[in-house]
């Protein structure tokens, strides 16, 4: 949410920005509402004042007549009251669905574009001239996998429909050891493991920003009136609602791995066989929450992790800056991380990291005190370690051998009876 002082001081500044990410508010509705609340505040405010001068004369009144005349004053101030707290009321809605509306605005140096087809390759990084060569022609990771029996999704589609998979053998042991693997790199740079609920409240995900567009893909338990999560971020953004952090103790970073939960209500047509695009996947997640002077760095950092542990597995990728027209609700800056699928000749997302400036922040209430006492609210930063099934994809498609088997990445091999995946 955007702090109403700034939409009143900058409405073109807003006004741009959710232009750049294709988004349409009314902001000068907004306004006219909020002129109407602040007038509407202080009608109130001035009610009570002549009640308080009321009560007085009350006192001072010389006999019953004066009294009585003074008390039918105050019973038409009371109904003006009830009146003005009904319109107030009525106002407040309007406006903070007007506000939930609005999106984050980018940052300065965002791309601007109006769709994915216009962000922006900063980089790319790979072990052989930027991608593995192979002597044969490179296999599909379904075939590898059926060929290797590590990934059943005819079975899954038997038991829970379509766009789910079942990991089998040593693609189980692979997800442990990239769990382990990614546990050992965060908690050495200072991150704290949580295992949070996986199932949130509504008014949970709303704060996080994911409800008033893209709603379509969170699953909603009814009955329970709970939401299941797409991403870890959004249950650990929550658990610090309403709180105060001292700013000694920021940055503070988490990091989770969960089952994540999403509709994919938007991709039909799109990865329909496999496990690249799938209904229900593990993920680690890194979150933190920091000082607002220090979220650019830390969103910096952050991409830095995900370079870090990609770089580890030797699996060739791409950096990918988005423009603001493919920026979520809560973002203002994202970079993507795209990984090297040998079979498609292509780059696909494997990770992500946003800034999400104080958006959320100011939803949920999570502020922070300096040193010199005054409060603020604190930055959000988010970011992918590893998708699993998408790591597992990656590593399946980039050390394929010709005959079948699949070579181990080094860095995993201490977390693992076995260095080869062969039949």
């Amino acid at each position: 949410m955007l702090d109403i002082k700034f939409i009143r001081n900058n409405p073109d500044l807003v006004k741009k920005g959710c232009q750049k990410k294709g988004v349409e508010v009314d902001i000068d509705g907004l306004l006219e509402i909020d002129k109407k609340r602040l007038e509407t505040l202080q009608a109130l405010e001035e009610i009570r004042a002549q009640k308080n001068r009321a009560n007085k004369e009350i006192q001072k009144a010389k006999d019953e007549k004066e009294k009585n005349k003074i008390i039918l004053k105050m019973r038409e101030l009371d109904k003006n009251n009830d009146r003005l707290e009904k319109t107030l009321k009525d106002l407040n809605v309007e406006f903070n669905n007007l506000m939930l509306q609005i999106p984050n605005l980018p940052l300065d140096d965002v791309p601007i574009g109006k769709d994915e087809s216009e962000n922006v390759v900063l980089r790319e990084v790979g072990v052989v001239s930027p991608r593995p060569k192979f002597d044969f022609k490179p296999r599909d990771y379904l075939e590898i996998a059926d060929n290797l029996d590590l990934i059943d999704t005819e079975r899954a589609a038997k038991v829970s429909g379509t766009r789910f998979g079942i990991l089998k053998r040593e693609a189980v042991l692979l997800k442990f050891a990239l769990r382990n693997f990614t546990s050992e790199i965060l908690i050495k740079e200072g991150f704290i493991p949580i295992d949070p609920a996986v199932m949130i409240k509504p008014e949970m995900m709303q704060g996080m920003g994911y409800v008033e567009r893209g709603k379509e893909e969170i699953y909603y338990l009814k009955n329970d009136n709970l939401c299941l999560i797409g991403t870890a971020e959004q249950a650990i953004g929550p658990i610090h609602a309403n709180e105060i952090f001292e700013e000694k103790d920021l940055p503070k970073r988490y990091f989770a791995f969960t089952p994540c939960f999403r509709r994919e209500a938007g991709s039909y047509g799109k990865d329909t066989k496999g496990i690249f695009r799938v209904h229900q996947f593990d993920k680690i997640e890194m979150f933190s929450f920091c000082r607002p002077e220090d979220s650019k760095k830390e969103h910096q950092f952050f991409l830095e992790i995900e370079e870090k542990l990609m770089q580890a597995l030797k699996i060739p990728y791409r950096v990918v800056q988005m423009c603001t027209g493919d920026l979520g609700d809560p973002t203002a800056a994202k970079y993507d991380i795209e990984a090297w699928f040998s079979s498609q000749n292509r780059y696909r997302e494997t990770h992500s990291t946003s800034n999400c400036t104080d958006f959320q922040a100011r939803r949920l209430n999570i502020r922070y005190k300096r040193k010199d006492g005054k409060l603020d609210f604190v930055h959000t930063v988010n970011g992918t370690a590893f998708a699993i099934g998408r790591a597992i994809i990656a590593i399946l498609e980039n050390y394929q051998q010709k005959d079948g088997s699949i070579l181990v990445p080094e860095v995993l091999q201490k977390f693992l009876p076995f260095k080869i995946i062969k039949r």
